[in-house]
This record gives structure tokens, C-alpha cells and sequence, in this order.
């Protein structure tokens, strides 16, 4: 389910980065004897290399907030634990269970730190290899 969630939007942005591909250097390659398999690779690929890290680190953030998904799958109203055993337990469903079950507002609000952390991590990640592979060309 989660990944039919993230399908559409990715393909969707891997289509304009794609159409945004000149043609010119398709052809070029073609008249240097390039097959369809090296022209993938030496054309394609790092053309696209910004939008692939765009696409992994935002798909990494949404992964790291899903929420909505493994609560369908709870046994009932009010059940935020993830699971019998906390099989499917994320780190926003943990956040919840901790603040609104448990009632531990003070270790909520350090898991909410830690969570933060995490995306502005990967965040800045991101911002540096973006940064890298723009000052490539």
C-alpha cells in the first residue's frame, strides 16, 4: 500500500526529468556508435542523478513520518501500538503511543526531537550531495 502511494508522484516526476533530456545527446551517442544500453548509462542516468536523490531522500521523509498505513491495520479504536507485538510500530505511531497511552509527555517530546533530527539529517544530506553533483558539471 505504501508503495502504490509513492508510484504515482515519483513517476510522475521522473517523466519531466526525462522529457527534460535533450535529444541531441541521444543522437550524438547514436552517431559515436553508442548502443541503447550505454547511451542508459552514460546519458540517462546521470542526467537524472539529482532528480534520484530528490525522489529517495523525499520518499526517505515520508517513510520515516508514515502513520496513516500500519494504523489500518490496528485492532481497534484508540489501538495506536502497532500491532500485538509492535510488529508494524513506526516511529510516529510510537510518538503517539507514548504521548496519548502512556502519558509521558517529556519522553514524547525527546522521541519528536530525535524524529526531527532524523529528517533534518537526511535533509542536509540531500542539500550536500545536490550541491556535489551541481558543482560536477
Amino acid at each position: 500500500m505504501v508503495d502504490w502511494r509513492w508510484v504515482g508522484y515519483n513517476a510522475l516526476i521522473y517523466l519531466a526529468a526525462m522529457q527534460s533530456i535533450s535529444k541531441d545527446m541521444y543522437e550524438a551517442a547514436a552517431l559515436d556508435g553508442a548502443s541503447r544500453r550505454r547511451q542508459f548509462w552514460s546519458i540517462t542516468i546521470p542526467q537524472l542523478r539529482p532528480t534520484i536523490i530528490f525522489t529517495l531522500i523525499v520518499s526517505t521523509i515520508g517513510g520515516l513520518q508514515l502513520f496513516t498505513e500500519p494504523l489500518m491495520f490496528t485492532s481497534g479504536a484508540g489501538a495506536i501500538s502497532g500491532g500485538s507485538e509492535g510488529q508494524f510500530q513506526t516511529i510516529t505511531m510510537y510518538l503517539l503511543d507514548v504521548m496519548n497511552t502512556r502519558f509521558r509527555w517529556g519522553y514524547a517530546g525527546a522521541v519528536a526531537l530525535v524524529l526531527f533530527l532524523l529528517i533534518a539529517l537526511v535533509s542536509l544530506v540531500n542539500y550536500l550531495l545536490a550541491r556535489r553533483i551541481s558543482s560536477d558539471k
